[in-house]
C-alpha cells in the first residue's frame, strides 16, 4: 500500500511540474506547484483502491472484509 501511495504522489508531482512548466512558471514555481499537487492528492481514494477484495492479504493484518479493520 505504501508503494502505491508513493507512486500516486510521484505521478501527481510529475504531472503538475510538467503542466506548470508548460504554463511558463520558473523552476521554483513549478516545484511549488508540484508539491501542492501532492498536498491536494486524495489519499483516501488511493488507499481505498489499494485495499480491495482481490488484494492479497499481508501476514499479520486483519482481512479486508473485517468490519473493524
Amino acid at each position: 500500500m505504501a508503494e502505491r501511495v508513493r507512486t500516486a504522489c510521484r505521478e501527481a508531482a510529475v504531472a503538475a511540474y510538467e503542466e506548470a512548466a508548460l504554463r511558463g512558471l520558473c523552476a521554483e514555481g513549478a516545484l511549488e506547484y508540484a508539491l501542492d499537487a501532492i498536498r491536494r492528492l486524495d489519499l483516501e481514494t488511493v488507499i481505498e483502491t489499494s485495499v480491495s477484495p482481490e488484494s492479497p492479504e499481508l501476514p499479520g493484518c486483519e482481512p479486508s472484509s473485517d468490519p473493524v479493520g
